[in-house]
């Protein structure tokens, strides 16, 4: 583990503790929306605390991912009231422990702003999914106004620092460079927070 990627842990491991506070900017009827586009095997890269989890199909086998082992023993409490099984590991977005086209839907939800390597991870999202199988992204990124993104690029490193997650990120970008095609992409919060459909 690299020392940024070693940073990040801890970051998450600390922000586990009131990470559920943070996320709030996500409804739960978005995530609803969302998630219900998700179908068979599923990789939910950044599983974080688990808060997607009661929003899948009941029909889909989910593998949940997180850097963070704060983050998972949250996952782990809220996965012991569902109904259908799902399966916790720890591992890194930019080191998949999978074979290449494993699974039919990769999720992640304000994710690539957090992972220090974002196109290598993302290049990992496409080599384990199916070539007929649909990435479904949820993230916040940097704005296209001219103000409001030099003034997140100044915050940029206090926020890494303080919670973890960078706020400038150009995610759309990095999604084009790691070789996945974006199907769609819908605006939701002020045009930072992005639903984006891409395929490997």
């Amino acid at each position: 583990m690299d020392r940024e990627t070693f940073l990040t842990r801890k970051r998450y491991n600390r922000t586990s503790k009131f990470y559920d506070w943070m996320d709030r900017m996500i409804s739960s009827d978005l995530r609803e929306r969302i998630l219900s586009q998700a179908t068979g095997k599923v990789l939910e890269v950044g599983v974080g605390t688990g808060k997607n989890l009661e929003y899948y199909p009941l029909d889909c086998n989910i593998i949940g991912i997180d850097l963070s082992p704060g983050m998972l023993e949250k996952a782990k409490e809220r996965a012991k009231l569902l109904s259908h099984p799902v399966t916790l590991l720890e591992m890194d977005a930019q080191n998949l422990d999978f074979q290449n086209d494993t699974f039919d839907t990769v999720v992640a939800t304000c994710v690539f702003c957090s992972v220090p390597d974002p196109i290598r991870g993302l290049k990992e999202i496409k080599r384990v999914c199916r070539p007929q199988g649909k990435v479904i992204l949820l993230e916040h990124v940097r704005s296209d106004n001219l103000v409001l993104g030099m003034i997140m690029d100044i915050l940029d490193p206090l926020i890494v620092r303080m919670m973890g997650p960078h706020i400038n990120r150009r995610t759309i970008e990095n999604i084009d460079k790691a070789g996945l095609r974006i199907k769609s992409v819908e605006d939701q919060q002020l045009k930072i927070l992005k639903l984006i459909i891409a395929e490997p």
